[in-house]
């Protein structure tokens, strides 16, 4: 049979959508076909509707010919006849729709043909300007380890296709890790990103703000973490993000005051290490802070090498004796002991609060937590990560009950349970706990805590799924008022807003929780006396609330079923899209900042673009360029700068603050009411536009559309 009379008849069944009747007479017609791979090939050449995108009569054809050949195995051609044929299809595949690749290269045995002719085919492509197609056909065929990574990636990291690097480099480890090496080099503060760019002016699909050092960098940390491939490998990556750690933890312990002398030197040694580099900056930085005596106590400490130190705290560092005792170097005040009273206060003895890291001491906690009808307020913490590699790990999980708390050394009892062939001891007790429907398990930002959990143990993976009887505290926080008359306190002086558990404490027991531990370094035995403490107040707080807002919901404009609906039932509780910081409470999206609620007001007075002013938040920049199209006067944070610049210009400018997720928490109480919005960062531009206008009842006309592009 002539292969284009075959065509024809399959043009005509396509086109009736008579796929059954289709599919039969390919197979037919291919039987009868003298040479059926050369038959596939001209109808394929004398027809173009193949060439496009999705589900073709040409992709139909040549499935079915795949299927059919297996059936009969004695198709398949070699020699001489099938170089012909593979050359063809080589000549084809500059065309060829990606769906189209996978069946042509197993039909014509394409991995047979010479490796040379494949690549040259490839080059071919990637001339062109067709990258995309170049990096697909090379993947197809197994090209990679004969390409360059670093030039076949980098126009297909211009373009933001992230997802085809990836899969670029993915069954070989040593592409991974020259990309890696590749983009650590683009990320060093002395390298110009343009020295790469300037070779694609030009290239479609070319998007600039999305090749950056700051995007590049998280891509690093992504890629390493995907491929679990060892950090050191990207000097400059991690050298920045550990600066950028130590310039939070400096703005921690000097500007908010928020950590002890004793835990901000833990972070300090750990993140600075023996690095020269970053030793350099941490003695400026003491410089800044701590003044020359100051920073040379602490440069001692950090073990410093003495050649490192400007010659004023060179001087100084001679002068002290190694049996001095290391002396507070900041003039900033730890909240002392009379201070405590300003903070909520744990209303149990200390020796009802166990610390357990042995199997044994964990058989009373077991006994006394599994009883129906008990009340758990459940917590657990962590060594922070400050942005690095990993997700982290649970180091102390408590578990507070009315008369004590339980301070689980997780990783020393997994190790014990491991050590004794019982890995499941550990898990099951935690699965039994959080899926007993009679037990009451009570937390704050359960999904992030669960997440830990499932990293530090796989075999806690479902825990969340299957999860009964449990109150997140999260959920209930969105829905509390402001404080009321009989809770208030006064001012603490210069102290940072309340945020998260915290503020919720304050809101509904009168005093905040003292957060100067949360960023302890948990993983680092013996714990504090401050840290148990501190962990055992988190834990127990939370049956505090409870027990308050159950017994007086109207107070804090709760409905008065609280009670009825929460006790003993299972919380339905969504999955959140991605993991929150415990600690900090996200502000539901489309709300502005304000203090207690009241009844629905009126909407504000319509008014123009013209009268509209908003500062956008660095991770809102599309927003930003929409509402300015619509007349809006839009100023913009660039990429590297704080969240907390906002509120600089909004204060100095009269602009309204437009944000979302964490920053929000942190704005909120520097501008006056009503003057930070927090839009939802899931949404595209035109949502979030159109959520920002309704709410401020901005009116836009005609006349104002591209009225400031002009």
């Amino acid at each position: 049979q002539d292969p284009f009379l075959l065509l024809k008849t399959l043009q005509l069944l396509w086109t009736k959508r008579e796929l059954g009747k289709l599919k039969e007479e390919i197979r037919r017609g291919f039987a009868r076909l003298e040479d059926p791979l050369a038959g596939l090939l001209a109808m394929l050449e004398s027809s173009s509707d193949w060439k496009g995108k999705g589900h073709s009569l040409g992709y139909c054809i040549t499935t079915e010919l795949q299927l059919w050949i297996r059936e009969h195995p004695a198709v398949p051609q070699s020699g001489t006849k099938l170089k012909k044929l593979q050359a063809r299809v080589l000549g084809m595949l500059s065309q060829c729709p990606a769906n189209l690749l996978d069946p042509l290269i197993s039909i014509y045995q394409l991995h047979t043909v010479d490796r040379n002719c494949l690549l040259e085919r490839v080059s071919h492509l990637y001339l062109q300007g067709d990258y995309k197609e170049a990096a697909i056909l090379s993947i197809k065929l197994k090209l990679q380890p004969d390409q360059d990574v670093e030039k076949m990636c980098t126009p297909l990291l211009l373009q933001d296709k992230v997802n085809l690097v990836e899969d670029y480099v993915r069954e070989y480890p040593e592409l991974q890790r020259k990309l890696l090496q590749t983009l650590d080099t683009w990320c060093d503060p002395s390298f110009n990103i343009r020295d790469i760019t300037r070779p694609y002016q030009g290239l479609p699909g070319y998007k600039p703000e999305k090749f950056n050092r700051r995007v590049l960098s998280k891509l690093v940390f992504r890629l390493l973490q995907r491929f679990s491939v060892d950090p050191a490998l990207c000097p400059n990556v991690i050298n920045q993000r550990h600066l950028r750690t130590l310039n939070h933890l400096f703005y921690k312990r000097f500007v908010e005051k928020t950590m002890t002398e004793e835990n901000w030197a833990d972070h300090i040694q750990s993140t600075v290490g023996e690095n020269r580099w970053l030793q350099g900056h941490l003695v400026q930085s003491l410089l800044r802070h701590c003044g020359t005596r100051g920073a040379a106590r602490w440069a001692r400490r950090c073990r410093v090498p003495p050649e490192m130190l400007p010659r004023a705290v060179a001087e100084e560092f001679q002068k002290l004796h190694i049996q001095d005792r290391v002396e507070e170097v900041t003039k900033a005040d730890n909240y002392e002991d009379s201070k405590k009273k300003d903070y909520y206060q744990l209303p149990i003895p200390r020796e009802n609060i166990h610390f357990l890291q042995t199997w044994e001491e964990m058989l009373q906690c077991w006994e006394k937590v599994l009883q129906p009808g008990q009340v758990v307020g459940v917590d657990m913490e962590w060594k922070p990560s400050f942005g690095m590699v990993g997700k982290p790990r649970v180091a102390l999980l408590q578990l507070a009950l009315k008369d004590e708390v339980f301070l689980l050394d997780l990783p020393r009892l997994l190790e014990q349970a491991e050590a004794e062939g019982e890995e499941e001891k550990l898990p099951r007790f935690i699965q039994m706990l959080y899926s007993d429907t009679a037990i009451t398990k009570l937390g704050y930002g359960m999904s992030g805590d669960l997440s830990s959990l499932a990293a530090t143990c796989s075999a806690l993976k479902d825990t969340e799924k299957q999860m009964q009887g449990v109150v997140d505290l999260l959920a209930v926080d969105k829905q509390v008022d402001g404080l009321s008359p009989e809770h208030s306190h006064e001012e603490r002086g210069v102290r940072q807003p309340e945020k998260g558990l915290s503020l919720m404490v304050q809101h509904v027991l009168g005093k905040p929780l003292d957060k100067t531990e949360q960023l302890s370094n948990w993983e680092k035995r013996p714990l504090r006396e401050e840290q148990i403490l501190y962990a055992a107040s988190d834990a127990y707080c939370l049956l505090e609330i409870y027990e308050r807002l159950c017994k007086d919901p109207e107070s804090f404009g709760l409905g008065s079923d609280l009670t009825e609906s929460l006790v003993g039932k299972e919380s339905k509780k969504r999955r959140a899209k991605k993991q929150l910081n415990k600690q900090e409470a996200p502000s539901p999206s489309g709300q502005e900042c304000q203090g207690p609620r009241t009844e629905p007001s009126r909407p504000p007075a319509p008014i123009s673009p013209r009268e509209f002013s908003v500062v956008c938040d660095n991770m809102l920049q599309g927003l930003g360029r929409y509402l300015r199209c619509l007349g809006v006067d839009v100023r913009l944070l660039d990429n590297e700068d704080d969240h907390r610049k906002a509120a600089e210009i909004a204060r100095q400018e009269g602009r309204v603050i437009l944000t979302s997720g964490l920053p929000y928490q942190t704005l909120r109480s520097q501008v006056g009411e009503g003057r930070c919005f927090s839009v939802n960062c899931s949404e595209k531009a035109k949502e979030q536009a159109l959520q920002v206008l309704k709410h401020f009842n901005v009116q836009v006309a005609l006349s104002d559309i591209f009225s400031r592009c002009q």
